[in-house]
């Protein structure tokens, strides 16, 4: 039989539906695949027994001829997606054993097309952070080692579980979020493939918020084709989302192998900045040279405004940050710690034992 934890989304897909494998074999091979794969520490919240439920179900659905469209495929949830019944922490021990009792949209719309949930998978705390160092229960391990050399790497983040565990072979996908490359980032350390939709394009209903404006969920897997069939599952209006993009969704695989012959590609000269170092600068100009050699034309653009986006990025997020994490005061849900004094002092000491050093920096 094929190595199961080997294939793309596209190629499960097709065998589950020629009866090469089940689902519930598919969803065993990745299991087995994870328990050997721990010290990648992707996994906060493993649900291998759930999986198996919902894998026999997606084989009972696809005998009787009513399979979803991600039907039988196993899939790892970022632990900021709120799962109804499945601990839900925002890698914070703030939000150590908080077990939602609501579904996220996006997962909710996964679920509808009998998609499989192997568990949750790390984060940055409250997606605070590029390295997927700062979640609560300890830092994520790419399965990347270099050429030579076994020192640990990051998988970058905040999605570096997602990223690590669609990697490392132990989830065929993995929703992310995005607030400033965090879906983008850990794709890249990882050598895999990420989409950050339009804001708007997916719901962030149910979903732990960093900044509000900015956070955007989005797949993570190991084709352009994976991530487009997950969006196409992922995406639509939701009117529990204020902000949610009230616009029909088309079939994102009907895009892939378009022609590149007559598009005008435009590069801004400003992403070129000051210190990139060689090796980054040759990677850039070999990706303009394989558009080219696809037929496109690559002309040089200014983005004026380039230099001031990562200045008013840390201006406009920490202070959505802070509005968002107001809410974990001790009072209502997670860590409580209340020793006799007034309120704001269960409120400095609640926040000081729960939220993680990033966390607590916003206040």
């Amino acid at each position: 039989m094929t190595n199961l934890t080997h294939l793309t989304i596209a190629e499960a897909l097709k065998g589950l539906e020629s009866k090469e494998y089940t689902a519930k074999e598919l969803t065993q091979a990745h299991i087995d695949a994870g328990t050997q794969a721990e010290n990648l520490n992707a996994y906060v919240t493993y649900t291998p027994e759930l999986a198996l439920t919902q894998a026999d179900e997606s084989d009972k659905r696809r005998a009787a001829g009513s399979a979803g469209k991600l039907d039988g495929i196993p899939l790892a949830i970022k632990d900021l997606y709120c799962t109804k019944g499945i601990r839900t922490t925002a890698c914070s021990k703030i939000l150590d054993n908080f077990v939602p009792e609501y579904e996220s949209t996006v997962t909710q719309n996964l679920l509808n097309e009998g998609a499989v949930f192997l568990g949750k998978v790390s984060t940055d705390e409250f997606a605070m952070g590029s390295t997927n160092a700062s979640s609560a229960h300890g830092p994520v391990i790419s399965p990347w080692k270099r050429n030579g050399d076994n020192t640990n790497l990051v998988p970058g983040g905040s999605s570096g579980g997602s990223a690590a565990a669609v990697a490392g072979r132990i989830a065929l996908g993995a929703t992310g979020t995005d607030t400033g490359g965090s879906i983008r980032m850990p794709s890249a350390y990882c050598g895999i493939t990420g989409i950050k939709p339009t804001y708007g394009r997916c719901s962030r209903w149910g979903i732990i918020a960093y900044a509000s404006s900015f956070d955007q969920a989005g797949p993570i897997a190991r084709s352009v084709e994976d991530c487009a069939l997950m969006l196409n599952v992922m995406a639509g209006y939701d009117e529990k989302d204020s902000t949610s993009a009230n616009q029909p969704v088309p079939d994102f695989t009907a895009l892939l192998g378009q022609d590149l012959k007559g598009k005008r590609i435009g590069i801004p000269k400003e992403y070129r900045s000051e210190g990139l170092s060689p090796e980054i600068a040759d990677l850039w100009d070999q990706g303009a040279k394989w558009l080219e050699q696809a037929g496109a034309e690559v002309v040089e653009v200014s983005l004026p405004h380039t230099k001031y986006a990562l200045a008013t990025y840390y201006i406009l997020v920490p202070a959505e940050a802070s509005s968002n994490l107001a809410r974990y005061d001790g009072l209502r849900y997670g860590v409580r710690v209340d020793e006799g004094g007034n309120l704001n002092d269960m409120y400095k000491k609640s926040r000081a034992a729960g939220l993680g050093k990033k966390s607590r920096a916003v206040f």
